[in-house]
């Protein structure tokens, strides 16, 4: 429907312009003169436009018919006429008429000829395909234009975390190290520069990702990125207690809806199992026993007062399996459905894990 509205405006202007010069009034010496010869040019053109297939058989019957009347009129006249003059309104008129009848049928031919009137409508997100954002040539210019003004910090700047999404870990380090170098050190670039160089290193924070960490932090003691990996740093080192207490301090600093809170609660619950495996095994094997005995104990305890962590009621399963007591783990198994019973995931993940550890049940803990 837009196409025809388009149109008709089109015609509209067209037809405006064709007839504004024709509705101003002229002397009436001026109007007079020509009349016959205004009216054979129409009829000449008139013939042109049919013969073209502009204006229909039809049509120009009809027109021819009215430019015969006009003409035979106008070479009659004797003069009598009202103050704008006779003959200027008949020109207007036929004007008018023709004006009305061949500036439609060409905007039609036109468009027939140059648009594509047989193509459906194109959602604008599927004319977009094929025009989305290519980040390689992106990439392409602005390395060419490094190349040219290696001076260009911002230029570095946009580039670096580009390189950094894309895997180009040593790539992204040099380049945060460019922006640093022309534009300054800021904790933001600081904690850029150390977590691209962490990625290179396959996640090691060396030497060099730790000093930019502590300047960071040296700049800004608050900052959560910084503190982050000098804490996975500690822990790199073999200091699990410290690096524990630095995880557990930049939580209790956290705004409670920081995106970077689930990151750092499951690196410390790597840290807590870790220290705990490392403490057992190194007792002997009777205080093994009871040490182990203890966690899964505490663990039931914690299932009995909250039963809404299903990962916690297959972690309970599996310690009774390992320690050899089914019954407790079918128990314990019966015990999680019931809590669970409303969550579809957990039913399923519970009911492979029966399989898997040969515990099937019959949704009551006996067996099948």
């Amino acid at each position: 429907m837009l196409i025809w509205l388009v149109f008709a405006l089109m015609t509209g202007a067209a037809v405006l312009a064709v007839l504004w010069p024709l509705s101003r009034a002229e002397p009436a010496d001026a109007a007079e003169a020509g009349d016959a010869a205004f009216f054979r040019q129409q009829m000449a053109d008139l013939e042109r436009d049919r013969e073209a297939g502009l204006v229909s058989e039809s049509e120009a019957e009809a027109l021819r018919a009215e430019i015969g009347r006009r003409l035979l009129r106008a070479s009659r006249a004797d003069g009598r006429r009202g103050p704008e003059g006779e003959p200027a309104l008949r020109r207007r008129r036929a004007a008018s008429a023709i004006a009305l009848s061949t500036i439609p049928l060409l905007a039609l031919a036109t468009y027939g000829a140059m648009g594509s009137p047989h193509l459906p409508q194109v959602p604008l997100a599927a004319r977009m395909d094929g025009k989305e954002f290519d980040v390689g040539a992106a990439v392409a210019k602005i390395e060419a234009h490094l190349a040219q003004n290696p001076g260009d910090g911002r230029g570095w700047e946009v580039l670096a975390p580009v390189y950094l999404r894309a895997g180009r870990f040593g790539d992204a380090a040099r380049a945060y190290q460019s922006a640093i170098d022309i534009l300054g050190e800021t904790p933001s670039r600081l904690t850029d520069l150390g977590e691209a160089v962490t990625a290179e290193a396959g996640g090691i924070v060396d030497a060099r990702a730790r000093a930019a960490f502590e300047r960071a932090l040296a700049l800004d003691p608050a900052n959560p990125k910084a503190r982050y990996y000098l804490a996975l740093a500690a822990g790199q080192d073999g200091d699990s207690a410290r690096a524990a207490d630095m995880l557990q301090k930049l939580l209790a600093d956290a705004p409670a809806d920081a995106p970077w809170r689930g990151a750092v609660e499951q690196r410390l619950a790597a840290l807590s199992a870790s220290a705990s495996a490392n403490t057992i095994v190194s007792q002997p094997q009777e205080e093994q026993a009871r040490a182990i005995r203890g966690m899964v104990e505490g663990l039931a305890a914690r299932l009995e007062a909250d039963g809404s962590d299903a990962a916690g009621w297959a972690r309970l399963v599996r310690s009774y399996v390992v320690l050899g007591e089914k019954d407790k783990a079918r128990e314990a198994l019966d015990k999680a459905r019931k809590q669970l019973a409303a969550d579809a995931a957990s039913l399923d993940m519970l009911t492979a894990l029966a399989r898997e550890l040969s515990l099937e049940t019959d949704g009551t803990g006996a067996r099948q």
